[in-house]
């Protein structure tokens, strides 16, 4: 049955891309935006307790992309409200996510040292 989990996995996470592709050549939408909006749904799922057991269904296919960042996010922050207030929500979605933040800005730092970024022209 292993083969299933992957092939959810890999469809999933091709999905979530395949959209995002879509969204970047169909539409005028940047490339920041559309990882903002795949972050809010993220997001949003994980609020309506909905990103859980898709995350079981859909294994690293549903948690590897922007949207697992953001269900990770809301969790901390819902987590932190919980126990410390208002500045929990802050702190516990940044304690959360911590680790993914400091990987993304020491590799976008290496990258930027290895290639040259090139804007999308409208």
């Amino acid at each position: 049955m292993d083969w299933m989990l992957y092939l959810r996995v890999f469809l999933v996470g091709g999905l979530i891309c395949l959209i995002g592709q879509i969204l970047v050549i169909a539409t005028k939408i940047t490339t920041s935006r559309i990882l903002v909006l795949f972050l809010m749904i993220g997001v949003a799922l994980e609020a309506f307790n909905l990103f859980q057991p898709f995350a079981e269904w859909a294994g690293s296919g549903a948690t590897v992309p922007i949207i697992g960042f953001g269900s990770s996010l809301a969790k901390g922050a819902i987590e932190g409200a919980r126990t410390e207030g208002i500045v929990g929500a802050i702190s516990g979605g940044l304690s959360a996510t911590s680790a993914g933040i400091s990987m993304s800005v020491v590799s976008a730092f290496i990258f930027a040292l290895i290639f040259s970024a090139k804007t999308k022209k409208y």
